[in-house]
C-alpha cells in the first residue's frame, strides 16, 4: 500500500512538472530513434505575435549533422531577448541545444547551454524534454514548459512573408 501511494505522488509531482502538450523521459526511459530528416519540416522563417511580445524564429535546413536556429523576441519594437541553438544528431537520435542572450548578445548566463533530449517523435510534432514543436495547420506551434513559473507557454508561430 505504502508503495501503491509512493509511486501516486511520484506521479502527482511528476505531471506538475510538465504542460498538455510538453513531457519529460521517464526514469530509465532513452531517447527514441531520430534523424534531421524526420523533423525537417521545421526549417523555414516563422513569426508570432504572443502575450510576451512579437518573436521570430529561423530554422535552416539539415546539414552537418544540425539544424540551426536564431531567434528574437521584440517588445515595444525592441529585441530584449535572443536565443541561438540547433537540434543535433547524434548517435542515432536528436538533441535540442539552446542558448540564451541579452540585447548586447552576451549569454546571460556563460555557464549554462540548456540541452533538451528527445522523448518522442512523430510525423508532424516532436517532443523534447519541456520543448514541443507541432505543424499545425496554419504554421508551427512551440509549447515550453517554463521550470520557474510552472506553466506551459504556447508560441503560435506562422510563415514569415517574404
Amino acid at each position: 500500500m505504502k508503495k501503491a501511494i509512493s509511486v501516486l505522488l511520484l506521479f502527482w509531482s511528476l505531471q506538475s512538472m510538465v504542460g498538455q502538450n510538453t513531457i519529460r523521459l521517464e526514469a530509465g526511459q532513452t531517447s527514441p530513434a531520430a534523424t534531421l530528416q524526420d523533423v525537417k519540416w521545421i526549417s523555414g522563417n516563422w513569426v508570432a505575435d504572443s502575450a510576451f511580445g512579437y518573436s521570430e524564429e529561423n530554422w535552416g535546413v539539415p546539414s552537418g549533422n544540425t539544424m540551426m536556429f536564431c531567434f528574437k523576441m521584440m517588445r515595444d519594437n525592441a529585441v530584449f531577448f535572443y536565443e541561438l541553438g540547433h537540434i543535433e544528431q547524434k548517435s542515432n537520435t536528436l538533441v535540442l541545444k539552446i542558448r540564451h542572450f541579452n540585447v548586447e548578445l552576451q549569454p546571460i548566463n556563460q555557464s549554462i547551454q540548456e540541452e533538451f533530449k528527445l522523448v518522442k517523435i512523430e510525423k508532424n510534432k516532436v517532443w523534447f524534454e519541456g520543448i514541443t514543436y507541432e505543424k499545425s495547420k496554419n504554421g508551427m506551434n512551440v509549447y515550453v514548459f517554463e521550470e520557474d513559473a510552472k506553466k506551459e507557454l504556447t508560441f503560435e508561430f506562422k510563415k514569415a512573408k517574404k
